[in-house]
């Protein structure tokens, strides 16, 4: 067996079950669980009917490039919603079975062992999977509230970065839902030039923000400002997970450099990891429906007004930028999580298992993340429950 495996941390709900085990709940509360990022809005119909209507196609095997109105599909959608110019479907697009899947295998393909792979601190973890899988180091950058829940990249080392191939970051931000500006992303893509990087963007919660006029800037969006259109050392990763309710489609994209995608394809095809040809197809009616995204949103900005409205002055507590959690501040993130659970039946995640200790903290130690996915009702008794607690 690959040594790397031992390295790997048990998951954070691995985790969360240890913490949960043994506690008795009460019996009149029922269950409200706010821990796993999983949407649970009602998926858009005609993206079901996509899949019933191609089925006949389970007996072709699909390309690992995805079908040419796929790209094409993807590659509009980028143009629009980021301002875009040209996007080349050919040669700067390649669809893929899920952000998870696609965030992990990169760093197979792009980092050698020994080097270093940086990431945001709490992070997604399949990051940090990715880079010790991958026989490299990951180097944590902090993200806390004096730098606004940003990863703070001015106390990086230069040795990071001049070990550094693989940057991760996550725009919006999990668990935080912090945004990067565009004098952040032109810092990033100078350092990139500098230390001969690769940058990552996980853009999978881009599509959940509250203002409709103000929709988040992605890496792509300011590489086109800067003149940049070749997009190097640039990729973006993006899902419909999120952005229209289907986890369980399993399907997304990268986009950028299109000489970095070249042999992202190579080794994909080697990996075997081709998207069903019925799931190209549902993709590509919802990455051209921009109606049930507008929706989904609309529930979601229903939901956090309900939700802070009732936790206002009993939780420190602000909304986010963007996304779909809640960070609270609670002091200690394990114990206010097993004894929510434990009175209240209530399942929150702590923060300190989406982080690591970095300069002598786990910046996620003193929080913990709820995702208000549930049903607008389960929210506002979550809520209600919560607020009991706290006082």
């Amino acid at each position: 067996m690959n040594s790397n495996i031992e390295k790997l941390q048990p998951y954070p709900f691995t985790k969360l079950a240890a913490l949960k085990k043994d506690l008795q709940t009460p019996a009149h509360l029922p269950h409200i669980a706010l821990s796993i990022g999983e949407p649970k809005h009602e998926p858009p119909e005609f993206v079901r009917d996509e899949l019933i209507d191609n089925l006949d196609k389970l007996a072709a095997y699909p390309a690992t490039k995805g079908i040419d109105p796929l790209r094409q599909a993807i590659a509009s959608w980028l143009c629009q919603r980021f301002q875009l110019n040209e996007v080349c479907a050919d040669t700067q697009v390649l669809p893929v079975n899920g952000t998870r899947e696609a965030l992990f295998a990169f760093a197979q393909a792009a980092v050698s062992p020994g080097s270093k792979v940086l990431m945001p601190n709490p992070f997604y973890q399949i990051y940090e999977g990715a880079a010790l899988l991958a026989g490299a180091s990951p180097h944590f950058i902090n993200c806390t509230a004096s730098t606004d829940f940003k990863p703070d990249f001015a106390s990086v080392p230069e040795s990071a970065w001049k070990a550094c191939e693989l940057l991760y970051i996550c725009t919006p931000g999990n668990p935080t839902g912090a945004l990067l500006d565009a004098e952040d992303l032109k810092q990033l893509i100078d350092l990139a030039d500098r230390y001969d990087f690769i940058i990552a963007s996980d853009e999978c919660y881009s599509e959940l923000y509250f203002d409709e006029a103000q929709p988040p800037l992605g890496l792509l969006q300011v590489c086109e400002e800067i003149g940049r259109s070749d997009f190097h050392r640039c990729l973006v990763f993006h899902s419909l997970s999120k952005r229209s309710n289907l986890p369980g489609l399993r399907s997304g994209f990268v986009a950028g450099d299109a000489r970095i995608l070249e042999k992202f394809l190579l080794y994909r095809t080697y990996h075997g990891c081709a998207m069903p040809l019925y799931t190209q197809f549902a993709s590509i009616a919802a990455w051209q429906d921009e109606q049930h995204v507008r929706h989904n949103r609309a529930l979601y900005r229903e939901k956090f007004s309900a939700v802070l409205d009732i936790l206002d002055g009993c939780l420190e507590v602000a909304p986010p930028q963007a996304g779909f959690y809640l960070w609270p501040r609670v002091g200690d993130g394990e114990n206010f999580a097993r004894e929510l659970f434990r009175q209240q039946n209530i399942t929150v995640l702590p923060g300190g298992f989406l982080a690591r200790k970095a300069e002598g903290i786990n910046p996620g130690a003193e929080y913990v993340r709820m995702a208000l996915v549930a049903t607008l009702e389960e929210c506002i008794e979550a809520a209600k429950r919560i607020k009991a607690f706290c006082q």
